[in-house]
């Protein structure tokens, strides 16, 4: 009953604004007009913006012809002044935090929040929970899992005494929809603090067993739930016992602190120990197993565009009983759009942020025309997306790039097609990861070839620096894998850079790496050890880092 009022308490918060947006979907370039006068007007005599305006509010063309486009080395100077605790830098609201965030493949950046910038996640958020919950009322009745990943580094605050990050996924929503959320949650929130993944991946799965009316899953990167779920073949008799007793043994223990706090969540539970032994004995495939044991799951929200596209396809295979729905675009930097059931792309949420959008070719942004508005996109066209948010980032340069599938009545419906300037330049070479990700696409295609993990990147530790095709979970001969390797080479060859390179001997002919299996896991804890989180660790066909030759299990195809 609680978890129900909880829900339904959530359900009704959010429904007028996702009224407000379903209007504002008939006035797309009043509502953004709207959204930059006020965001400007709040900001007016920042140190930042004054220095653009003067007495007036600008105008949008006023405004895109005095404020510059930027990425986030322009406004780094900017934001290390926040972090110094300087006031009225970005803002005049003061920042509540500094969130890292990481990106697909690096680190370093620290984006300011302030609560207006919360508020305009929460109207993004609010269509969706109304949407989602009234197509599937069951949703109304059941726990959730939203992402919970381990906090590598607790109580960091900036030089200035700014706090450093979430302390749970759940404050991104603000107010009393993080308290609600809490109250539905599955898995406590305390077991952010196992720093050992492993032992973070046990005890998770633990509080997912003992739901029995587990019906939504949100998560960010499909390969995160797929990688959660490996340690049931391992532990699921131990996990069983430890649901029955109430007990809690990880294959790293616990602090004695929050083995304790975890512990009282779990009250020994005899039945669904029995549940879950005659489970294990009987299902015989996971998709059975992962229904029997979750039989209210109904939805799994996770990204599912792009690079996740295919690893999102096997999480939909192993639930057969929920719904997987893409997430849309979402980043720290802010709330880009929301999927909606039923149309062919995520609804752009034109109340959040004041958008732009840069003409996309395959290896890069226009920068040099005026970008369109969201009222003036066109079908089929790519566009790299820029924003204006309430926490101080002005015409930033988001990095994803977005394909326009369709409109909802005159709003633009969305799909993330990749990251722009995602290049990996070593040698001159400047591989772009659109260009490299049609070639796969196309070589993979020709060979009828569906592995579950890919990637391309350079070693440069090889007699020769060249690039390698990372595989695992392709069932081919030698010679296939070869007319593989063979057709990757000749379409990156298509890049002038990259077949110049070639020639002059700074790379070596493709290689092509067939990893034995773990890969998924071994990409993120590889990752996690150069500083960026679990659940933000994102697939990608290209990675600037080299050296994975070390890093997965496998050989090199014969040259």
């Amino acid at each position: 009953m609680l978890t129900f009022l909880a829900n339904a308490l959530w359900l009704a918060l959010s429904t007028p604004e996702a009224m407000r947006w379903r209007l504002s979907t008939r006035a797309v370039e009043q509502t953004q007009r709207a959204t930059l006068t006020r965001i400007l007007r709040a900001n007016a005599a920042t140190d930042y913006a004054s220095r653009m305006m003067h007495d007036a509010l600008p105008s949008i063309s006023e405004f895109q012809h005095t404020f510059p486009l930027t990425t986030y080395p322009d406004l780094s100077p900017w934001i290390d002044r926040i972090a110094a605790g300087e006031d009225n830098v970005l803002t005049a609201q003061p920042v509540s935090l500094l969130e890292p965030t990481s990106g697909s493949t690096a680190v370093g950046k620290l984006i300011p929040y302030t609560p207006t910038l919360k508020d305009e996640f929460q109207r993004g958020i609010a269509p969706w929970v109304v949407h989602s919950f009234l197509r599937r009322p069951q949703l109304l009745g059941g726990q959730a899992y939203w992402s919970v990943t381990p906090v590598t580094v607790r109580n960091r605050r900036s030089a200035g005494g700014v706090p450093i990050g979430f302390e749970d996924e759940s404050e991104y929503f603000g107010g009393i929809e993080s308290k609600l959320i809490n109250a539905v949650m599955a898995v406590p929130p305390a077991v952010k603090l196992i720093a050992d993944i492993d032992s973070f991946r046990y005890v998770t799965l633990l509080f997912l067993l003992r739901s029995r009316t587990l019906s939504l899953i949100s998560i960010w990167n499909p390969t995160f739930l797929t990688l959660l779920l490996t340690p049931l073949t391992v532990h699921g008799e131990r996990l069983a016992a430890d649901i029955a007793a109430g007990t809690l043994i990880p294959p790293t223990p616990l602090d004695a602190d929050l083995h304790r706090v975890l512990t009282a969540y779990n009250r020994p539970d005899p039945q669904r120990g029995d549940e879950i032994r005659q489970i294990f004995g009987t299902a015989t495939t996971p998709a059975e197993r992962h229904r029997r044991l979750w039989p209210r799951l109904r939805l799994i929200s996770c990204w599912a565009d792009a690079n996740a596209a295919r690893y999102a396809g096997q999480l939909q295979v192993l639930f057969p009983q929920a719904a997987l729905q893409p997430k849309g675009l979402l980043a720290t930097e802010g709330f880009v759009s929301f999927p909606v059931d039923g149309l062919p792309g995520a609804a752009l949420s034109l109340r959040s942020h004041f958008f732009e959008f840069l003409p996309f070719h395959e290896d890069e942004a226009d920068l040099a025309v005026t970008p369109k508005l969201a009222h003036e996109l066109d079908l089929g066209t790519r566009y790299a997306v820029v924003i204006t948010t309430g926490g101080g980032l002005y015409r930033y340069q988001l990095g994803d790039v977005v394909e326009v599938t369709g409109f909802y009545n005159h709003c633009p419906l969305i799909r993330l097609i990749g990251r722009s300037g995602a290049v990996s330049d070593w040698f001159g070479e400047k591989l772009h990861e659109a260009h490299v990700g049609r070639v796969l696409d196309d070589a993979l295609t020709a060979q009828g070839l569906t592995p579950s993990w890919t990637m391309l990147a350079c070693d440069e530790i090889l007699p020769q620096p060249a690039y390698v095709l990372y595989v695992e979970g392709v069932h081919a001969d030698d010679a296939v894998l070869i007319s593989l390797t063979a057709a990757v080479e000749r379409g990156l060859c298509e890049n002038v850079h990259y077949a110049y390179c070639r020639s002059l001997g700074q790379l070596a002919a493709l290689r092509l790496f067939h990893v034995e299996e773990g890969a998924l896991d071994a990409f993120i804890r590889a990752s996690v050890a150069h500083g960026q989180r679990a659940g933000d660790v994102k697939p990608v066909v290209l990675h600037r880092r080299g050296g994975w030759s070390q890093i997965f299990t496998g050989k090199f195809l014969p040259n």
